[in-house]
């Protein structure tokens, strides 16, 4: 197997540099006049049309890279101990810079960074030559200064199409492109956005450009064209109409304040896609397909999960008026810690879901799978209210979960740095280390869990660390201490505001109900595989019989020329309808399959046995005489020091660790404690520092 993975590798990545020299070599004189014009009568054929050349070069060996990457990542081997510590340290990497805007910068980041913008300038440079010295297009007779102007602005836009070519890999949530460089949708989110902000700068300098020139050479209406046999202008003025009002509301006032807006406003992104695409044309869209394509497979496949409604077994209400919500899973559902999932409640939005934190685990619990949820926002505020009442049934569906493909936890020690609720995704790492802990041979490192809360009611998140039904001896190698820091409170609350109860609320299985079953992603990679194959195959195959049969005709036979906007119209319908009957298929199968286990599965889930009953106190709200009636819980308290009115003293923290040869360090929490602890790992003080950070910035 080793061998299979190091082939499948070496050839993905001969494959990805190839495409990249493809993308290189495009905006060059010699591919213009040389290779373009040879490839063409081997590729621009009467079964591909002119979109012939950029679908083999640019489509075809992405999406041989897609379909090659499931086969891989279902062989990867999980890590073993016996790796040798380079290894470990080469997953994680080390910070090169930490800086507003960009954040924490990696060096892998920096340089797949850099080589991208020289990609983007090298592109725009020699797209210039190609209008300033080589051809000038100037048909409409005006100056040359203004036909220069003209080709600037067009060139500009030709450059903010390489960004599209890259715009939808980080946003597809079940990606096999991804894992391959370590990401994940949710940590490769910024360079969506900041894709998004470059191409939508460049298309409005584009916009601006032909709208001046027009208005100087007295074509303005042009704005309004529609021409049937080549661009059509009016297409690409409505979705730059739509990319501004997507752009506006997706900055961070929006995103953060006003999240309904942003939400609501970047759907809009189809209609986006469909004016842009017809202004465009077919040639253009095969250059930018692969990371389309991929994106509608993983987009449909989470509607038809989305579907389902989710069996929602119980919840907890913490002290602090946080939320744990358990729901019923398949017992093949497996996922990495630190993972999440997102949730729909009909009746509070019929549209919004929402990503939480997954804090159980996968090995130890089963058959559930829990969340939990801060009340911080409007959407929270709902639910809680609507758990709070007096329901005892709730439609919930849910889509994922999605995480890393492995996380990496062999280290001599580990410190786990978080704020307020970015400790949740640590809970989910302390039961992995715990399922650890069953195997005698394994290496269980130290672990340091650093936590800083605003108030001492949100110290009952603490009591999440530990599944229900665990045991003493299931903890007994796990050498856990925690350093809580309350840092709005200068001492613990009077005895009348220490009797806090831990809530637990039990809810009615529904006949709709079902557990949450894995789909077409980490859980059945090889199935995804064959859904990105069969689709893409069965694309490849219609093209070539609406271009052979349809297409051809019209354009040699009448004498006319076809319509511009009707090729890649086709393009999208056909596309759109291979995903459908192709995930489709797949899906109702492993549905199929999975019946029989989701029955199994049911019925499990009505044996489920929590020990925490209808109303208790949490942990950290009993009286000290009291005894703990468990004793994993009691160790929890135990394990763990409360620090009154202070902030942790990071810097402190983290260079007293110089004592362990490798130290794992990873931190969730808000944007300022992320970059301090970044920075304390990157100042090369302490070389066995080995940084991660998490972030749940949609």
């Amino acid at each position: 197997m080793g061998d299979m993975r190091n082939l499948l590798k070496m050839l993905m990545v001969a494959v990805f540099v190839g495409w990249m020299f493809i993308w290189v070599m495009v905006s060059t004189d010699l591919f213009k006049k040389q290779m373009d014009s040879q490839m063409a009568k081997y590729f621009n054929t009467t079964y591909f049309g002119p979109q012939g050349i950029n679908l083999v070069l640019l489509t075809v060996p992405m999406m041989f890279i897609a379909v090659l990457s499931c086969l891989y990542l279902h062989i990867q081997k999980k890590p073993t101990q016996t790796q040798s510590k380079s290894k470990i340290k080469g997953r994680m990497g080390r910070v090169m810079m930490v800086m507003n805007p960009l954040g924490i910068v990696t060096v892998t980041e920096f340089t797949f960074s850099l080589l991208f913008v020289a990609l983007l300038t090298w592109a725009l440079g020699n797209y210039l030559y190609l209008s300033y010295y080589v051809s000038l297009h100037n048909h409409d007779n005006a100056k040359i200064w203004q036909a220069k102007f003209r080709a600037f602005g067009l060139r500009i836009g030709y450059v903010g199409h390489y960004c599209w070519a890259f715009l939808f890999f980080p946003v597809t949530r079940a990606s096999t492109i991804l894992p391959l460089v370590g990401l994940t949708s949710e940590s490769s989110i910024k360079y969506h956005i900041r894709l998004g902000h470059i191409s939508n700068f460049l298309f409005l300098a584009h916009t601006v450009i032909f709208l001046i020139y027009w208005a100087m050479t007295n074509q303005l209406m042009e704005t309004f064209a529609w021409n049937p046999t080549y661009v059509p202008n009016l297409a690409g003025a409505i979705a730059m109409v739509i990319g501004i009002v997507m752009w506006v509301t997706s900055f961070p006032y929006y995103r953060r304040k006003k999240f309904e807006i942003f939400f609501y406003t970047h759907h809009l992104y189809v209609l986006y896609i469909v004016f842009y695409m017809i202004h465009v044309g077919d040639s253009w869209l095969c250059m930018i397909l692969p990371n389309m394509f991929l994106f509608f497979i993983d987009r449909y496949l989470r509607f038809l999960q989305s579907t389902k409604r989710s069996r929602l077994v119980s919840v907890r209400i913490l002290p602090s008026d946080n939320l744990e919500l358990t729901f019923a899973k398949t017992p093949g559902l497996q996922y990495t810690p630190t993972s999440i999932l997102f949730l729909h409640v009909p009746s509070i939005s019929k549209l919004q879901w929402h990503p939480f934190t997954i804090t159980s685990n996968s090995n130890l619990e089963k058959d559930t799978l829990s969340v939990v949820i801060r009340r911080q926002g409007s959407w929270t505020q709902k639910l809680y209210t609507h758990i709070s009442s007096s329901i005892d049934s709730l439609e919930v569906s849910t889509e994922g979960p999605y995480g890393p493909n492995s996380l990496d936890l062999r280290h001599d020690s580990l410190i786990l740095v978080s704020g307020g609720s970015g400790v949740t995704p640590f809970i989910s790492v302390i039961r992995e280390l715990i399922f650890q802990t069953q195997n005698q041979s394994t290496k269980i490192p130290d672990v340091l869990l650093v936590c800083a809360f605003k108030h001492y009611h949100d110290l009952a998140f603490l009591d999440l660390i530990f599944p229900p039904d665990i045991s003493v001896s299931d903890i007994s190698r796990l050498n856990l201490r925690i350093e809580a820091y309350i840092t709005q409170e200068d001492k613990k609350p009077e005895a009348a505001d220490d009797q806090r109860l831990l809530q637990t609320k039990w809810f009615k299985p529904q006949p709709l109900d079902t557990p949450i079953s894995p789909v077409l992603g980490p859980n059945n990679i090889l199935w995804l595989g064959v859904v990105i194959l069969s689709s893409f195959v069965m694309f490849l195959l219609l093209i070539v019989i609406v271009t052979r049969y349809y297409i051809y005709p019209v354009d040699h036979n009448t004498g006319s020329i076809y319509n511009f906007s009707y090729r890649v119209l086709w393009d999208m319908f056909l596309g759109c309808v291979c995903i459908f009957i192709s995930s489709s298929a797949v899906f109702l199968w492993r549905k199929k399959v999975n019946k029989e286990g989701d029955k199994e599965s049911k019925k499990q889930v009505q044996s489920v046995d929590f020990q925490t009953p209808m109303s208790s106190p949490g942990s950290w709200f009993c009286r000290h005489e009291r005894e703990l009636e468990s004793v994993p819980y009691q160790s929890i308290v135990q394990a763990t020091s409360v620090h009154f009115g202070s902030k942790p003293n990071l810097k402190k923290i983290l260079f007293e660790a110089e004592g362990s040869e490798d130290v794992g360090v990873m931190v969730c929490g808000p944007r300022k404690m992320r970059h301090e602890v970044a920075r304390i790992c990157s100042s090369g003080l302490a070389k066995n520092l080995h940084f991660e950070a998490i972030s749940f910035n949609w």
